[in-house]
């Protein structure tokens, strides 16, 4: 609790006693972003065509990191700036790999970017903040509760996940700032396991890791995406009851077209069986690019079957933002 209560300490911007300077945290990066796609748009369905989240500055330029789910397929981008006004903003790219998207507001913002911190040394009962937009009043405290995978019945994998408690309510964009001051992860999702198996559950959030952005920056930058094109089914699984199963299939995806259906049961993929939805993953993107063929091996209603999937790529699926 000693380090917490220090942590709220520099929230007031008053030195800690073992600083020598107080730790004036940048509270004013973070931008309230929202996001319009159009009524067409595939990830309308599950995401909405309005979304409103958050974006955190992160260069003098205008650059404005966020969660890339905000963005999909949007048709129109706005940050606002230090006065409140709106400012539009251009899609820049997205990585469907790690879930970062990034924006340009296309007029000064008058925020100062914040400093990246390395995530890889943030342990276990850290005190930490989650910042939404609007200073103070955005911002609460939390700790972090375990760093460990996160798989995502979407197709998303992510290693050594930050997952923090307790939860804040404006998760989407969020950013996660040490006792630095310093930017650690980005808001994804709220979780009702943030403790991990075999803990008691406690609701939470899933941040991804600012490491992960150092590897595809300059991609997204020059080329709107990632470099990585992994295949891409469009399945929904669960895990249940020790097997994985297929919750949905995309319309119009590569599953879909390969007869998957919904209540499948995933047994192997590639010949290859597997022990769980990570390992599923893996093994799907183990020595193979988007537009690979993926032999899958099924049960349907007891009787098993195999599905020949032709692998897609997800950026040719959903549309390209028409932003600016």
């Amino acid at each position: 609790m000693a380090r917490f209560a220090l942590l709220l300490v520099s929230l007031l911007a008053v030195a800690p006693p073992a600083m020598a300077q107080p730790v004036a945290l940048n509270l004013d990066a973070v931008t309230r972003l929202l996001a319009e796609a159009p009524p067409d748009a595939r990830s309308a369905r599950t995401l909405g065509t309005k979304r409103d989240g958050n974006g955190v500055v992160i260069d003098g330029q205008g650059l404005v990191l966020t969660i890339g789910y905000l963005i999909n397929e949007a048709m129109s981008v706005t940050v606002f700036n230090a006065e409140g006004k709106p400012v539009p903003a251009k899609v820049i790219g997205t990585d469907y790999e790690t879930g970062f998207g990034l924006v340009r507001a296309l007029a000064p913002l008058g925020r100062k970017a914040v400093q990246f911190g390395n995530s890889a040394t943030l342990k276990g009962n850290e005190p930490v903040l989650a910042v939404g937009h609007g200073g103070r009043d955005g911002a609460m405290p939390t700790f972090v509760v375990g760093r460990r995978l996160f798989a995502g019945g979407w197709e998303y994998l992510i290693e050594n996940a930050i997952f923090t408690a307790p939860p804040h309510p404006n998760w989407g964009g969020t950013a996660l700032l040490g006792a630095d001051g310093k930017l650690y992860g980005i808001g994804s999702l709220q979780v009702g396991n943030a403790a991990g198996d075999g803990q008691e559950a406690r609701l939470g959030n899933m941040f991804v890791p600012i490491d992960l952005l150092h590897p595809v920056f300059a991609d997204l930058l020059a080329e709107g995406r990632g470099a990585t094109q992994r295949p891409w089914l469009g399945l929904t699984t669960m895990e249940m009851a020790g097997r994985l199963v297929v919750t949905r299939v995309i319309e119009g995806g590569p599953a879909e077209k390969a007869g998957v259906k919904a209540g499948d049961i995933v047994t192997s993929v590639g010949g290859k069986r597997f022990s769980g939805m990570a390992e599923f993953y893996r093994t799907l993107w183990s020595g193979r690019e988007a537009g690979a063929q993926v032999d899958l091996r099924l049960t349907r209603e007891g009787e098993p079957r195999t599905a020949r999937v032709a692998s897609g790529n997800r950026y040719d699926y959903l549309q390209k933002p028409k932003t600016y």
